[in-house]
């Protein structure tokens, strides 16, 4: 069974930290050199593999004992708060240009992208303490692969234009904010329990 809450908490926190990371503009730069669905599917199935590593990692955790876990999870969000809000803005990184444009050259040149600039990324890390701290591997993986698929469209499509509306920093911080909340109440939680 599907939690609806679980999944739109994971949902909007993965994307809001995966926002101001490199995979939008990683995106962004394959749209505008590619047919978007080709870059699409690629990236869409590198996050999704993502996830499955992620949940299954964080499904691990689940066999510890819970205030132990919350501790583990509340100082893994505080970490991650804590690098959203000292990272710099990162500059584009060039991307090598396939020889073609058949659907499996571009395609796999955005699944190798995010496969590899993506391991043990932030939000892949976040997946992973999302499920241990809420032991629903469905809902948390649902959530964070449509978040990352979210900012993926977002950014292969219209990147460009929702930079120039909402700032960059902006985004971090409310990631920050939201991370720094969910580390205080799992800390609480462990503390409590």
């Amino acid at each position: 069974m599907i939690s609806i809450s679980v999944t739109a908490l994971v949902f909007g926190v993965v994307l809001l930290a995966e926002l101001p990371d490199k995979t939008a503009l990683a995106g962004l730069v394959l749209g505008t050199r590619y047919r978007a669905s080709y870059v699409f599917a690629g990236v869409a199935a590198a996050f999704l593999l993502h996830v499955v590593l992620a949940v299954a990692a964080g499904s691990v955790l689940t066999l510890l004992p819970q205030q132990l876990v919350h501790a583990i999870t509340g100082v893994l969000f505080l970490g991650g708060a804590a690098v959203l809000l000292m990272k710099k803005d990162e500059d584009e990184e060039e991307i090598r240009k396939p020889e073609d444009q058949s659907f499996w050259k571009v395609a796999g040149a955005g699944f190798m992208l995010i496969l590899v600039a993506e391991f043990g990324d932030l939000t892949q890390i976040m997946t992973a303490n999302l499920a241990a701290r809420y032991d629903d591997p469905l809902s948390v993986g649902l959530g964070a692969v449509l978040g990352l698929w979210a900012v993926a469209g977002l950014g292969i499509v219209g990147g460009k234009a929702l930079m120039k509306r909402v700032p960059l920093k902006l985004i971090t911080q409310v990631a920050a904010v939201l991370m720094l909340a969910l580390g205080a109440w799992s800390l609480w939680e462990a503390v409590a329990g």
